[in-house]
């Protein structure tokens, strides 16, 4: 560990700096105890960067040249125990002194941003809710008053706000912060002094690798997507949550009916529904029957996929309790989410139908990537009915949808429905379509 230098001043230590912050574990400050913890929790970001400068034995001046700032400037940034904060700050001093970006209020990708940059301030935002995460309670959280459920408490809550997120953001944007907050949940609950607290972690960590799962998805990467889906599914049988493996599983078994492994998916959605238990959440029991709709329809099984949508609609009409979506549910599953797997299957099968019978209420979802899908959806029927114009006129809505939200998802989705379309002289709104794909590489 590098020393001062002869003749420097001692690096200065506060009075209220604990010492059991400066145990080290491998050489590095030890980011999980409670000094460090309770100072980012916070919002005390000028504490936590005094702890991690007086561990690595350099002086406010040493630190201040490494930034690019004067002695003083330090000495105010570490004296101030409230915000506001410069970022630009921020990122120079947790680049120099190796502070997890977490704990400044900073997704972790931010730290490899250009500093000063657009991209900059809204990593920043996306850091919020990673901020949440290293909370072992936020006053925001009401109800449990044990610090290990508030914790987990607090990590769901940043999980749900990425996912909220998601509607509104590139998923480009939102992968590396979320990948962080697993990590963090899974360094957690690697950590946890308890069964009882590693169980809970679990489950939480189940729904960030499920979130992780969707982003992939929607960048295209297929691969990755699998592995955080089973990654869900195994952290949430550690969770010992047979509601929770069911909906992870029947996820899996929703992203194998879209990618065209209908036969997988139609068995993935009979082990989730197999998992159930008497008195699940009647929502369960709805959105599981659209999926194996879904399968269905990716095997080209027109009656069975017809059956499990009638079945899903019953189960939303009985459902006649007006309440939030239950846990793990982030968005509430009603008659116009089966209108929409309805439209979806009705593509895959060719049923233009199935199609126009129900587009109106599913197109004016607020969420813009998954309306863009559905769009798409639609523009298949046009296509299958011979409306050739109107079918591409919506399928470049879709296309300027994928590429100002960078949507792997929906411009391989775009060309999978132009390469249905043959013929050797296309009409002027094909070529337009054609010269809008020409490049994109996504």
């Amino acid at each position: 560990m590098r020393r001062p230098h002869t003749g420097m001043r001692a690096p200065h230590r506060s009075a209220s700096v604990d010492a059991a912050v400066l145990v080290a574990l491998g050489g590095l400050l030890n980011w999980n105890s409670t000094v460090v913890r309770e100072a980012s929790r916070t919002g005390n970001y000028g504490k936590v960067i005094e702890l991690a400068r007086t561990h690595r034995r350099m002086t406010q001046a040493q630190l201040g040249e490494a930034c690019g700032l004067s002695q003083s400037a330090i000495s105010r940034l570490e004296k101030r125990s409230i915000g506001p904060y410069a970022m630009d700050v921020l990122l120079r001093v947790s680049q120099n002194l190796g502070i997890p970006a977490p704990l400044l209020g900073l997704a972790e990708s931010t730290v490899q941003a250009r500093i000063g940059t657009e991209s900059v301030e809204r990593r920043q935002f996306l850091g919020a809710a990673a901020a949440f995460a290293v909370s072992p309670a936020l006053a925001v959280i009401a109800g449990p008053t044990d610090e290990s459920e508030q914790q987990a408490a607090a990590l769901r809550l940043a999980t749900t706000s990425y996912r909220r997120l998601d509607g509104s953001t590139p998923s480009r944007e939102l992968a590396d912060a979320a990948r962080s907050h697993l990590r963090l949940i899974q360094g957690l609950a690697g950590a946890a002094q308890t069964a009882t607290h590693r169980i809970r972690l679990a489950a939480v960590a189940s729904e960030a690798a499920s979130l992780n799962a969707w982003l992939a998805w929607d960048m295209g990467d297929h691969g990755s997507a699998r592995s955080f889906y089973g990654a869900a599914i195994n952290a949430a049988r550690s969770g010992a949550s047979p509601l929770l493996v069911a909906y992870q599983t029947g996820s899996l078994a929703q992203f194998e009916a879209h990618t065209g492994n209908g036969i997988q998916a139609i068995s993935l959605a009979k082990r989730a529904r197999s998992i159930l238990e008497p008195g699940s959440p009647a929502v369960a029991d709805a959105w599981l029957s659209s999926v194996e709709a879904l399968g269905h329809a990716a095997t080209g099984d027109q009656r069975s996929a017809d059956r499990a949508l009638t079945r899903s609609r019953a189960a939303v009409h009985a459902n006649t309790e007006d309440e939030p979506p239950p846990w793990p549910w982030v968005f509430s599953f009603d008659e116009t989410k089966v209108a929409g797997f309805r439209v979806t299957c009705g593509a895959k099968l060719g049923l233009s139908k199935w199609i126009s019978d129900s587009a109106g209420p599913v197109l004016a979802t607020g969420h813009a990537k998954q309306r863009a899908l559905l769009i798409l959806d639609v523009a298949a029927g046009h296509l299958a009915s011979g409306r050739i114009e109107a079918a591409f006129a919506l399928a470049m809505q879709a296309l300027e949808v994928g590429l100002q939200y960078r949507s792997g998802r929906i411009i391989e989705r775009s060309r999978s429905l132009r390469r249905t379309f043959n013929t050797s002289s296309p009409p002027k709104v094909v070529r337009e379509f054609d010269e809008r794909m020409h490049d994109v590489y996504l």
